[in-house]
């Protein structure tokens, strides 16, 4: 038996009829429908299926909201409550939080350190040891006055570098550069917030916060990568970003650390109290808010989503101060930062986006691979079929249970060098636990969500 005919059976007995064409799977069920971009070598999962098609039954008794459209990008595996790779459209006037979770605005952001691997090379020891110190040990320092909290969350992250003092590591950062890279990432200048959402302990009365959050990683497949340009595949695109073969780039995967579980736990409880008491609760646990409670959600997951950007903010001043102080380098400049795992109204719709990235026209996108296989730079060419997305990575292949209860050996395309200080994430993060990212790239070129730019292959990642 085929593995579409595995699946078909599998899906029949949870009254889902699948049919598959050309890369696209085309799922319904009385209540819902959706469409799953996915190469036929690549698994696709019941369980994923059924948690995007319970998102897309979403609906609130007594409210027109409703959801416009469910699809899910390559890297479409299940998550703990919505299936990674998701995206879900719907009307502007309902939101579901369960759909974006805790992890708000988790995203990567891209550094080119106008550097080649053969400069940096040399100084590989002395980078390495500095970054696990800054990154993995604690050994950082990031103040930060109580009033620049409150101004990025009331008033948004240019009140908050200019309320900064230069003190720790902003004593050596380069506020110019800070202030124009805010235009490279992507949908920063349309989250809405207040600081009434935020966790009073970031605002307290005390002048200054260090706050033992900012400017660290987070577990799970978080992290920090040194990397090295190994093919361009649009001269002229990377031409235009300065960007070679051999340069080194560091990418950052991050997101909200507790202020997006502060924020998304709150807010989904809040949706739970929200439903009608008359009303039988839905199987699938999955609540929506409509009319001003979904105003004042989109407000709060825009406070967390502002403090996951001043995270990674945080961690790439801290990088370049590793690499400035061990090899001399002058702190590059930012290609792109980009989430993808918030709400975004885009289109006259809420577009929620669960592990899955804004792909618009002409838009810069991050898709990465596992720590032993390679990390593209993309061109989005805004597929609104796709909902303006592409995938946020290669996808799990494997969950971390089954990876530790396994015994597998590697055979990554790429020699690849984990530092953390728990072995357990190079296990639970090995290559071989992901997808291969080719034909997650390729499908996607294919089908015309976007269009690759650089390949980047692995040298050091450092997981928390």
């Amino acid at each position: 038996m085929s593995h579409f005919q595995r699946l078909e059976k599998a899906l029949k007995k949870l009254n889902v009829t699948v049919n598959f064409e050309r890369g696209i799977y085309r799922l319904s069920r009385p209540d819902s429908e959706a469409t799953v971009l996915l190469p036929e070598s690549l698994p696709l999962e019941a369980k994923a299926v059924k948690q995007l098609l319970d998102f897309a039954a979403v609906r609130q008794p007594g409210h027109e909201g409703h959801v416009c459209k469910a699809c899910a990008t390559p890297d479409f595996h299940p998550g703990s409550i919505a299936p990674v790779g998701s995206v879900v459209a719907t009307t502007p006037d309902l939101v579901i939080p369960a759909a974006i979770g805790t992890d708000i605005n988790c995203g990567i952001r891209l550094i080119a350190t106008g550097m080649d691997q053969a400069h940096l090379a040399p100084h590989a020891d002395a980078c390495i040891a500095a970054l696990r110190r800054c990154l993995l040990e604690n050994g950082r320092n990031v103040p930060v006055p109580s009033k620049a909290f409150h101004a990025l969350f009331e008033h948004g992250p240019e009140a908050w570098l200019a309320a900064l003092q230069r003190e720790g590591v902003w004593a050596g950062a380069d506020f110019d550069r800070l202030y124009l890279e805010m235009a490279e990432a992507i949908g920063l200048d349309r989250f809405e917030s207040a600081a009434r959402h935020a966790p009073p302990a970031l605002m307290p009365e005390r002048e200054v916060v260090r706050d033992p959050q900012l400017g660290t990683v987070g577990s799970g497949n978080h992290f920090v990568e040194l990397q090295v340009v190994d093919a361009v595949l649009d001269r002229h695109l990377a031409y235009r970003h300065g960007l070679r073969a051999g340069m080194v780039m560091v990418m950052i995967h991050s997101g909200s650390r507790d202020v997006g579980f502060y924020v998304g736990q709150r807010w989904m409880d809040r949706a739970r109290a929200e439903w009608p008491k008359a009303v039988s609760h839905p199987e699938s646990g999955l609540y929506g808010l409509t009319g001003p409670l979904a105003t004042e959600y989109l407000q709060a997951m825009g406070a967390a989503a502002r403090y996951a950007w001043a995270n990674r903010v945080v961690l790439a001043e801290l990088v370049r101060e590793a690499l400035a102080t061990t090899a001399g380098c002058d702190g590059g400049r930012l290609i792109v930062d980009v989430p993808h795992n918030v709400v975004m109204r885009e289109h006259g719709l809420n577009i929620h986006r669960k592990g899955a990235t804004p792909a618009h026209a002409g838009e810069l996108a991050l898709i990465p691979g596992s720590m032993g296989d390679a990390s593209y730079l993309v061109e989005g060419l805004g597929n609104a079929d796709w909902l303006w997305s592409c995938s946020h990575g290669a996808g799990r292949r494997l969950r971390r249970q089954a990876v530790r209860a396994s015994k597998l050996t590697d055979d990554a395309p790429y020699p690849w060098h984990c530092v953390t200080l728990r072995e357990e994430r190079r296990i639970e993060e090995a290559p071989s636990a992901y997808k291969p990212v080719g034909p997650v790239i390729e499908a996607q070129s294919e089908a015309g969500l976007i269009h690759p730019v650089v390949r980047l292959r692995p040298w050091v990642t450092f997981k928390a």
